[in-house]
């Protein structure tokens, strides 16, 4: 096999790099900084899907990679924040992780799928907001994030010998945070050997008034194992996986995480076929053991939750020439997810004597086929045009509360619910039709425009219909809001159906790029939720929240995204060049126009940016306005506009890199507009009520890597 195809083009990765519409407004132009003048002359390369490549040198979450490619994040642990997309957060997102699906395996989300990966170990990361092609993935509404690490690279010799490493480590002075990673890859032509490892520690990091934002300390190691062969026509890789995470702490829950340790295998196997056509076949396992509970003095309590989640998948991809200007793409897949989440008794109190079973053996279930064609119409036309169906199932067994005795004379609403529960039928089938339209028009050889009209669905996940507890201590245990709500699920709930129409622009000339998308989505059937009633741990009226039960309505979301980027010198001083961006992003829900929770406001950027030779430099200035529009069902704060300005430097000299960067120079108090409120704080002092969490101060942060 020629070096330039050993990664045979999963179907998803060719439709996406030429053609969808994605998360636009520039997302081609944040990735890299500086772009060299082959990029600035060849619109073809403008990939508006926020894709990265070999980014070794970041180190940390996922996370802090796909921000700079315009994902926004509701903040919950240091490296389990759940992405955001057009105003859609966790599940209507479809992420994927080397082209597996894993699943979220906590009533809270704190290990969603982004936190099982670390970005020094990200060798591609693909962004598609809106219409996505039916080929990158089912099972969403509001886009699809895939990230790789899974990129064999093969060398010249017959015989396995060195090919590349690197080493990284990092400092961030506002959390006290350490950072690691390594690379290390052995191969000859044929076989490829290799090894990826990441590691964090942090403490509970400061806000701009000095104070510390407690609860928000952890640490996680993440390791991968890759072995692959290869000959002039197929290929085989098989990837091990094993995170640890031995403590996290979630500010915005009533629990954190107390302990997570997941294995993961994947194999993959691609053929080259005739006419240029391909076939690749993977399949995957992945199972975590995940405990909530107590670790720290920040946040005190004695509650065990113990979650055990297995996925397994595979999936069939055939991507058909069918002559020189048109493609077929279909692929068969199939997913199981099976779930079992037990709260272990605690003598002696009133969480006794029985263990509290959440989810008893549960189970979902996803069979999908899908078609897409591709077709060049003209020199200027391009259309793809694809459908898919995916058959849902899901269920659950038997469950128990605490105890099926009155509570201190009152009725035990958990007992009387998981009576009913256990007594109606529990399966429920969803089919899900998605529709994709695509079109690209080339008006020139530097302007493009795309259209995209598409029809996508989401079946709801299993907390969502069977969180059955009615009580309040078993409600706040359920919920990725970071709220402090309590939530109770609902078997009958239907799947989201949204419809998205989205149009974009992009031009790309000797100094400019621009690239500027409006999108507009409703969605019926939303899956939002309505108060069933409330409490009040306090004499305050500030401590109050509400009981919530997930339910089916409504709602449309819009926004328009803006960027720009300028060079408007380059002597021998270096290249300069200066960056704009514009987000604005609305949601609400049909009846009485209600805000839908936690919408980001109105977000600018405006970034003056220098590159002289490999010294590259960047001071950006961002500003957020103020959050006005809030969810009063879930009882959302409202937010100050707030701006930070942040310096980053960059050197590489022969194989060595180093960064210094200060984030937030002025150390400004702000409060983050997703970040939920802080639990920790209410625990620790609720005469102030639920007050959102604030953002860090002023952060001086350096990191070095090494390749060999």
């Amino acid at each position: 096999m020629a070096a330039n195809s050993a990664y045979l083009s999963h179907p998803f990765k060719t439709s996406v790099i030429s053609s969808s519409l994605a998360i636009a407004m520039g997302l081609s132009l944040a990735p890299q900084a500086m772009a060299d003048d082959s990029e600035l002359a060849n619109i073809e390369r403008l990939e508006v899907h926020g894709q990265q490549t070999e980014n070794r040198n970041t180190l940390g979450s996922a996370e802090n990679l796909l921000k700079g490619q315009g994902v926004d994040f509701s903040e919950a642990g240091g490296v389990s924040a759940l992405p955001i997309l057009n105003g859609m957060m966790g599940d209507r997102i479809k992420v994927l992780v080397d082209g597996a699906d894993i699943t979220a395996s906590c009533a809270n989300q704190m290990n969603p799928p982004l936190s099982y990966i670390s970005a020094n170990q990200i060798t591609t990361a693909e962004v598609i907001a809106g219409v996505s092609p039916v080929s990158a993935g089912g099972d969403n509404i509001a886009g699809v994030i895939k990230v790789s690490s899974l990129n064999p690279k093969f060398g010249e010799s017959d015989s396995i010998k060195w090919n590349s490493g690197d080493i990284s480590t990092g400092y961030r002075s506002v959390s006290d945070t350490l950072l690691l990673g390594t690379n290390a890859t052995v191969a000859s032509k044929n076989i490829n050997l290799s090894y990826q490892g990441a590691y964090e520690d942090a403490n509970s990091y400061k806000d701009g008034n000095g104070d510390k934002v407690i609860d928000t300390l952890y640490r996680a190691q993440n390791h991968a194992l890759t072995a692959a062969w290869r000959d002039d026509t197929q290929q085989v890789a098989i990837k091990l996986t094993h995170q640890n995470i031995p403590f996290q702490g979630f500010a915005n829950q009533y629990m954190d995480m107390t302990d997570n340790k997941s294995y993961g295998a994947l194999a993959r196997y691609q053929l080259k076929l005739d006419d240029d056509g391909e076939f690749s076949a993977q399949f995957n396992w992945h199972s975590v053991k995940h405990e909530m509970g107590f670790f720290t003095p920040e946040k005190t309590g004695k509650m065990p939750m113990n979650t055990e989640g297995d996925d397994y998948s595979y999936q069939l991809h055939w991507r058909l020439p069918m002559g020189d200007d048109s493609t077929l793409l279909v692929g068969q897949e199939f997913y199981s997810y099976q779930l079992d989440d037990v709260w272990p008794a605690v003598p002696g109190t009133m969480m006794a004597p029985n263990d509290y079973i959440n989810i008893n053996d549960g189970e979902r279930r996803r069979a999908a086929v899908y078609g897409e064609w591709q077709q060049d119409l003209s020199s200027s036309w391009w259309l793809s045009a694809g459908v898919r169906f995916e058959y849902v199932t899901t269920n659950t067994g038997e469950v128990q509360a605490y105890s099926d005795m009155p509570m201190m004379g009152m009725p035990n609403m958990d007992a009387a619910a998981a009576q009913a529960f256990n007594e109606m039928d529990r399966e429920r089938n969803d089919d899900l039709i998605d529709a994709t339209l695509l079109a690209r028009y080339q008006l020139s050889a530097n302007q493009q425009l795309e259209f995209g009209l598409a029809r996508k669905n989401r079946a709801p996940n299993l907390y969502e219909r069977y969180s059955w507890g009615r009580g309040t201590m078993a409600t706040t245990m359920i919920g990725w809001y970071g709220d402090g709500n309590g939530y109770v699920g609902n078997p009958d709930l239907k799947p989201e159906t949204a419809h998205t129409l989205s149009a974009a622009y992009k031009y790309n000339g000797d100094s400019w790029q621009v690239s500027t998308t409006a999108w507009y989505t409703t969605v019926t059937d939303y899956i939002d939720a309505e108060v069933i009633g409330s409490f009040n741990r306090t004499s305050s009226a500030d401590g109050k929240r509400n009981i919530l039960q997930f339910t089916n309505l409504d709602a449309n979301l819009y926004g328009a995204r803006f960027n720009a980027l300028y060079q408007f010198a380059e002597t021998s001083t270096g290249k300069w060049q200066v960056l704009g961006k514009v987000n604005v992003t609305r949601g609400e829900r049909d009846e009485g126009n209600e805000p839908l929770y936690q919408i980001k406001p109105l977000q600018t950027e405006l970034a003056l940016q220098h590159q002289l030779g490999n010294w590259e430099n960047s001071l950006s200035w961002q500003w957020v306005a103020t959050k006005d529009r809030v969810d009063d069902r879930r009882l959302e704060n409202e937010t100050d506009s707030y701006s930070l300005l942040n310096l980053n430097s960059s050197m590489k000299w022969q194989d060595l890199t180093v960064t210094f960067a200060v984030n937030n120079l002025f150390d400004s108090y702000y409060e983050l507009p997703l970040g939920g409120v802080s639990v920790a704080e209410f625990k620790a002092d609720n005469t102030n009520g639920f007050k959102q969490i604030a953002g860090a101060g002023r952060s001086f942060e350096l990191s070095a890597s090494y390749a060999f």
